[in-house]
């Protein structure tokens, strides 16, 4: 069965945001993204740090589909889902700034759900659809329910923990090789007790 991870993005009009747009920036990703791109995976990995590498390790090693196609998508401001080895500019990263998730802009729900759709159409009807995000608020899962149902699943290990305990379980999994348990975001408990602090990883 194939399974394709979303993957919630980072911020980008942040403190890290900032450091990867200066223009006197000579690190290897800020030259990357001035000249041909770099993958947006990579991008948002360094602008949310731990939490998104965790996602991108995570989906990396456990995204599946036939043939040469992406398993691996990372939800954008302004682009919908767009395959985490996608290069992106810096010109690409500050417009994504410039569009706010949280205010529910159509310039943001209307590119995922025409992405989403466009995805659900390639898919099977058994394939599933996993949300490595948040799911406490609707900002991703109301317009992804919509496209996918029943279908989109969330780890329910998410429950409770913040995004830096998150970040440390999905690396510590795409490590062990063990995947989290998947369940239907629709119907889910959103928000619950804090589970127990991860031991040293």
């Amino acid at each position: 069965m194939s399974r394709v991870f979303l993957l919630s993005p980072a911020r980008c009009d942040g403190r890290r945001a900032k450091i990867l747009l200066n223009e006197t920036a000579t690190f290897d990703l800020a030259s990357r993204l001035r000249a041909d791109g770099a993958p947006i995976g990579d991008v948002f990995a360094f602008l949310s740090g731990l939490y998104f590498r965790g996602k991108l390790a995570y989906a990396r090693a456990f995204g599946q589909r036939e043939g040469v196609v992406p398993s691996s998508f990372a939800i954008t401001t302004d682009r919908g889902l767009v395959p985490v080895e996608t290069p992106i500019t810096r010109a690409d990263l500050t417009r994504f700034a410039d569009v706010d998730l949280a205010s529910g802009d159509e310039r943001y729900r209307a590119p995922l759900r025409e992405t989403a759709q466009r995805l659900d159409s390639e898919l099977g009807n058994t394939e599933n659809v996993v949300l490595l995000g948040s799911i406490a608020t609707g900002k991703y899962a109301d317009v992804l329910i919509e496209i996918f149902g029943d279908r989109l699943l969330f780890p329910i290990e998410f429950v409770g923990r913040g995004d830096m305990s998150r970040g440390g379980l999905l690396l510590r999994c795409a490590r062990e090789g063990t995947q989290l348990t998947y369940v239907p975001v629709r119907g889910a408990v959103r928000r619950g007790k804090r589970p127990p602090k991860l031991g040293a990883l």
